[in-house]
């Protein structure tokens, strides 16, 4: 079954500035809850494009280290990049980022598609795990953008 997040936020900040921050993968650290211990493994690069590999090192469940491969499939350097797993805890996983300058700084647009692959029990495992983890996840990343981009207000 295919699931999908939406969700939209307002950073204070200029679009280039957050494309720099997004577009880094060393970045996610800071915007992931503490609790899944994310940590990027691959090799720091100086910048993003179309067939990039990025793995992680992640405990999603029960402290238990998972690999999470991602490729940067599609790249419009400061508008949007999309990110397609490669190997890790979803059957699919496809990430669809977005940069949109706007009156108080940027805002940003992301829409995760993604299937977890748990089949017959795929509604109840959604409903009462993967979903709200998911939400969870997203939740901690909207507090922390809030608390390092503060948006603007309209005075400024």
């Amino acid at each position: 079954m295919l699931h999908c997040l939406r969700s939209k936020q307002i950073l204070g900040i200029p679009v280039d500035e957050a494309w720099k921050y997004f577009s880094d993968p060393y970045n996610l650290a800071n915007i992931t809850p503490p609790a899944l211990s994310f940590k990027v493994t691959s090799p720091q690069l100086p910048e993003m494009y179309p067939g990039l590999i990025i793995s992680y090192e992640v405990r999603p469940l029960l402290g238990i280290p998972m690999t999470w491969v991602t490729e940067i499939t599609h790249v419009i350097s400061g508008h949007s990049f999309v990110d397609e797993q490669r190997v890790g805890p979803y059957r699919m996983w496809h990430h669809e980022h977005f940069f949109r300058e706007c009156a108080d700084g940027t805002e940003i647009e992301d829409v995760v598609h993604y299937v977890i692959g748990a089949f017959v029990l795929d509604p109840v495992i959604h409903r009462y795990v993967v979903g709200p983890r998911v939400q969870q996840i997203f939740d901690y990343r909207r507090k922390r953008l809030e608390e390092l981009f503060p948006a603007r207000k309209r005075n400024e």
